[in-house]
Formats: structure tokens, sequence, C-alpha cells
């Protein structure tokens, strides 16, 4: 199946060595030379994941992921060059997949694609309706990405649905932040665990009547997270 990546950036050097080693790879692949153009063709729904640098003319990565994901849930991969900047990515829940921080060798960039592609993929294909799950009130498709509570539909980043049916999949077992670090963003993704914390508050936002006392994900303190049932 051939891939079609968006690589959102403004330095042409830059844009056409990422360009370069991911066809090597066997992708496809377009850029977009300022936040503008780079939403614009974004929303088209064409590419399989974008590779979004923050900095950017016209309008800058963080927007357009925000816009982004609003629409879509393809993976994101931002790219930064400045520490302020992760902080921002982590703390925001912007929706983005992954981040990479400037300069990073490109044999690196070619992996964490391959890695959210197939992660995505993982699933994302889980999906035939046999595998939706519905849990006091919750329902989970994860064909069509989508969840209700209470016949309600709530919208979910990809790394919220993600992680709210992984933890639906396994009910009463822990997870400690790490193994779900590890498990969604994967081993070798830059950034923190406090990504799952975050993750967590914000889907507690969302599904929960009560997200003090929650009904669906506890937090076991010293040990972890599990979905109650």
């Amino acid at each position: 199946m051939n891939r079609t990546i968006l690589i959102v950036e403004d330095e042409s050097v830059i844009a056409e060595l990422q360009r370069d080693y991911l066809e090597m790879s066997g992708y496809q692949t377009e850029i977009a030379k300022d936040g503008e153009k780079g939403l614009e063709m974004g929303l088209t729904g064409k590419y399989d994941l974008i590779v979004l640098d923050v900095m950017l003319p016209k309008l800058n990565g963080f927007e357009v992921c925000k816009k982004i994901r609003v629409e879509l849930d393809i993976p994101v991969l931002m790219v930064t060059a400045r520490l302020e900047d992760i902080d921002i990515i982590r703390g925001l829940g912007l929706g983005a997949d992954d981040y990479i921080t400037k300069p990073f060798k490109p044999a690196e960039l070619v992996a964490r694609v391959k890695a959210h592609l197939s992660r995505y993929d993982r699933l994302k294909g889980r999906g035939s309706s046999t595998n939706e799950l519905e849990i006091k009130g919750l329902r989970l498709n994860p064909d069509s990405r989508r969840a209700f509570v209470r016949d309600e539909e709530v919208t979910l980043t990809t790394k919220e649905f993600d992680l709210l049916y992984f933890l639906a999949l396994h009910p009463n077992r822990v997870f400690s932040k790490d193994q779900l670090f590890e498990r969604l963003w994967g081993i070798d993704s830059l950034g923190d665990t406090q990504t799952v914390t975050v993750h967590i508050r914000k889907l507690r936002e969302k599904i929960e009547e009560d997200s003090a006392n929650p009904l669906y994900i506890e937090t076991l303190w010293g040990a972890g997270y599990r979905f109650h049932v």
C-alpha cells in the first residue's frame, strides 16, 4: 500500500531532506511551505501522516495541528527546534501523536513515521463491528473511531481514543504510566510519561460526569490507571 506523507516545513533544505529519505523508504510525499497551505492540504484527507514543523509562516504548527485534529485522526508528528515548544506540545493536548527535535537524523524521522503508521494501522485495524465495546454506557467503535457516552457522541483525539480503547480492552487491569506510554507512544518516543497524565485528565473531562470521581478510569496512586468495571 502506497502511503502519502505531508511535510509542512518552510526551510527548503530540511523539507527536501525529509522528502528524500521518506521517498527512499517507499513513501510518497508532498510539501507545504507555510502553515496556511499545510492546513489547506492537510484537510483534503489524502495523507496518511503529517510531519508538521512548529515555526511556520502565516500560521504556526500549533494552530495547524489543532485545526487538523478537529477534522482528522491521522498521526501528526511535530518538529521543533525549541525546548519551550516541547512543554507546549505536552501540556496543551494539541492532539499531536509525537514530536521530534531539530537537529535530528533523517533515519530517526523515518523510524518514527513507520512506527506511528504501524501503530495507527494496528489500532484502527481492530475495527470490524464485532470489536465494538460497550461498557457501563460507554460505547467505542474502533472501525469508525467514534465514542459515545450514554448514546451521546464525544469527540476524542487520536491518542485519547487509542488510550481509552486500550484500557477498555483490558478491564480491571492496572497499567503504569510507563507501560501506557510504551504501548501507545512507543518506547522510542521522545517525551515523558506526563503525557499520559495529560491525556487521562482530558479523557475524564470528556467522558465522566464527575471527573473528580471517575466512573471509568480509576487512578491507583503509586501504581497507575485501570478501566473499572
